[in-house]
């Protein structure tokens, strides 16, 4: 009987699963036919909307005519002469004459100079220092009693070479050269007289070592360092000062090779050429110095492989002029004026386009020109051939550029065409 009751159980379980199964699958059918429906609804509305504006859109009709536009552009004319190119290069101050000052004997210092300080500046002869005399005037007095024993002896000794010629004169006899100079006592007279020299030699030496008591400057200069103070023991050999002239300072200026050639040099052609030197760090805008290349310097600098260019600024202090005061040392900018270069157009750089070549505004059209650039400075281009004078030059940078291109300035009326298009589109 249990049995029978648990197949009864199974079939009926077994009954209701499939039941279940059949209708999960009903379901999943009916919302994809739903949702696939849903869809092409979408579509539909969807196109039908589109097809709505585009029905209903009005017709862009087409002009019988287009209007041209002339670019809009500034221009500057130029000019044809003879110019002088300006070389900017840089250079290194230095002195041109400096020394380290010494005395020539030795002592002790008794005075300085108030002007003997770093900075100070002293003309040529100037005592900056004096060293005890004392010494040197002693030498000196004994020299010159010496000299003057001498002296008194020569005197002496030509007196009796007087006496021993009138004895001989009286006797009236021959003899010997070589015994008539004994007699008359020439060989003492000459010993004396070369002692004589001697003394002399002697007492200008000491004149010259008490003179050498007092250091002075010897040309005009400006004192750099100083070695030793009042009461200092000093020799020959000892450092006093380090002194530099001022009379002239020397720039040492680097310079590309290929502007040798439009440089003016001094020691070849008599007078360099002029030299505007800028220091924009210390000095307010527009202010310069004015100097001239000296020379040449038969060298290049290792590093920069550029050519080393002497130029001379005299009165670097100010001491003279008004104008300011140049610093040794220091890295200045120079604008060298170059050879005048004839017959040729002077063209701001900014305004030469690629590969040489200018914008030129002939006839209310663009033109590109080659030209023939003979040279180059820090602003200006030279041109020699391919602009003439009084032309328009353009200066505006353009997006589009092309030969013929229409142009028009400032001021002037726009030009504007018609050109066919066609029949008009309904």
């Amino acid at each position: 009987m249990k049995s029978v009751n648990r197949r009864m159980n199974h079939t009926m379980e077994t009954k209701r699963l499939a039941k279940k199964t059949t209708s999960d699958r009903t379901r999943l059918w009916t919302r994809i036919v739903l949702s696939v429906v849903i869809c092409v609804m979408l579509i539909a509305g969807a196109g039908a909307v589109t097809y709505l504006i585009y029905s209903t859109e009005p017709v862009a009709q087409s002009e019988a005519a287009t209007r041209k536009s002339a670019a809009l552009v500034e221009v500057t004319q130029t000019e044809r002469g003879d110019f002088r190119p300006r070389l900017a290069v840089l250079g290194v101050v230095e002195p041109a004459r400096e020394l380290i000052l010494s005395p020539r004997v030795s002592g002790q210092i008794i005075g300085i100079d108030p002007q003997f300080i770093p900075g100070g500046l002293v003309v040529e002869g100037h005592e900056l220092v004096r060293i005890d005399p004392a010494d040197f005037e002693q030498a000196l007095t004994m020299m010159q009693s010496e000299h003057r024993q001498v002296q008194a002896e020569l005197a002496i000794e030509e007196g009796r070479q007087a006496v021993a010629r009138q004895e001989f004169e009286l006797l009236g006899e021959e003899i010997e050269e070589e015994n008539r100079s004994l007699v008359l006592r020439e060989p003492q007279i000459e010993a004396i007289r070369a002692r004589l020299s001697a003394t002399e030699a002697a007492v200008r030496q000491a004149e010259l070592d008490l003179e050498r008591t007092s250091v002075r400057v010897p040309f005009d200069a400006q004192i750099m360092t100083r070695s030793v103070n009042l009461g200092s023991q000093v020799s020959s050999s000892d450092e006093l000062a380090h002194l530099v002239g001022t009379d002239e300072y020397w720039v040492m200026a680097s310079v590309p090779l290929r502007d040798l050639p439009w440089i003016r040099f001094g020691d070849r052609d008599g007078t360099g050429a002029r030299v505007q030197v800028y220091h924009k760090a210390a000095w307010p805008a527009g202010v310069y110095r004015e100097g001239t290349v000296a020379r040449l310097i038969g060298t290049v600098d290792d590093q920069s492989r550029l050519a080393k260019v002497l130029v001379s600024i005299p009165d670097p202090l100010a001491l003279k002029a008004d104008g300011p005061r140049m610093i040794l040392g220091t890295i200045v900018e120079l604008e060298i004026e170059g050879e005048e270069i004839r017959d040729v157009v002077r063209l701001d750089r900014q305004y030469l386009r690629q590969n040489d070549t200018v914008w030129v505004k002939a006839d209310g059209q663009l033109d590109i020109r080659e030209t023939e650039v003979v040279y180059r400075d820090s602003q200006y281009a030279y041109i020699r051939s391919g602009l003439a004078d009084d032309e328009d030059v353009v200066t505006t940078s353009l997006a589009t550029v092309s030969q013929g291109l229409a142009l028009r300035v400032q001021g002037e009326p726009e030009e504007s065409g018609q050109s066919k298009s066609g029949d008009e589109t309904p």
